[in-house]
Order: C-alpha cells, then structure tokens, then sequence
C-alpha cells in the first residue's frame, strides 16, 4: 500500500475494543496507532489484542485535543456521522492519513472535528462498533490505494496479477 497511515480513538473507555482496533491496524499494516482522552489504558487490552501490536508499532496516548500532534504533511481525516460528512466509498484517502473515531457512546468532539482536515462516514442506519468502523475505513483504505487488479465485469472472474 502507498503512504502510511494511523489510527486513533477520541474518549475510548472499553479496553475490549480499544484492544480489537489496535489489532486490526497492525494487522493492515498502520505506522502508529493513538488514543486522546481515553480512560481505557493500552495495559486493557493484552487480551484482545493477540497480534501485540505494542512491539511492532508506536503507541501514543495523548490527555486532551490540544496535546494531540501529527507528524508534517498528515492529514486528520474524522470519522463520524454528520450530514455534512463525505460518504466513504467516494472518499479518495490521502497518502500520509491518521484516522480518528469517536468513543463508543458519543461522537468526535466539536474541538477535534474543527481539526479535521476531512470528515468521512460510513453510509450506515445507524453506528456500529468503534472497532467494526475502523476495520471498514482501513479496508476501504487498502482497497483504494492497495495494488490490487482491477474487478471483474462479472460476479466472480479470472484471478488477474496485482498491478
């Protein structure tokens, strides 16, 4: 995949799924994943986390909005359900991104969405699980920007090399 990304969570308080959403970006290859204001601790999440992503990617706990800071040239893209958010699937991900979701019962913070360089969301009824959202949005991330070939015309098709 070109570029790098990260993800993080904003107000996480359940180390269950804090553990499921560092898992799943080491497993798709993210730099560095990050939490701001997250009264759950990295040290929760040893059991849902198998892959021990602490020992193959920095970790960053930030106390609040203001403390948050990005490496140059990252763009914040926020996920979360506003009318005004760009739907997903016509989203073109920037090269060097840190996606950030919102806490498990509530949305991103007024103070955090103002620092978004974009606002995405996940065409949906309604939310799902802060971990099922990121797995969606890094998938979404990998299929846009992965090497991958081409989709058939057809349901299902020949296996085409990646390009």
């Amino acid at each position: 995949m070109r570029g790098y990304f990260a993800v993080g969570v904003e107000e996480i308080s359940k180390g269950f799924n804090l553990g499921n959403l560092v898992r799943t970006t080491h497993a798709f290859g993210g730099s560095f994943f990050f939490t701001i204001n997250a009264s759950a601790k990295y040290a929760d999440i040893k059991a849902t986390d198998t892959s021990h992503a602490d020992i193959h990617m920095p970790f960053y706990s930030y106390p609040n909005v203001g403390a948050f800071d990005l490496p140059k040239d990252c763009s914040l893209v926020g996920v979360e359900l506003l009318d005004e958010a760009v739907d997903l699937p016509t989203f073109r991900h920037p090269l060097r991104a840190a996606y950030v979701l919102g806490p498990e019962k509530g949305s991103l913070s007024p103070e955090l969405v103002a620092r978004c360089d974009h606002i995405v969301k996940i065409p949906m009824k309604f939310c799902v699980n802060v971990g099922v959202a990121g797995a969606l949005v890094i998938y979404d991330r990998m299929i846009s920007l992965g090497r991958f070939a081409e989709r058939p015309v057809r349901a299902g098709g020949a296996v085409l090399p990646a390009i």
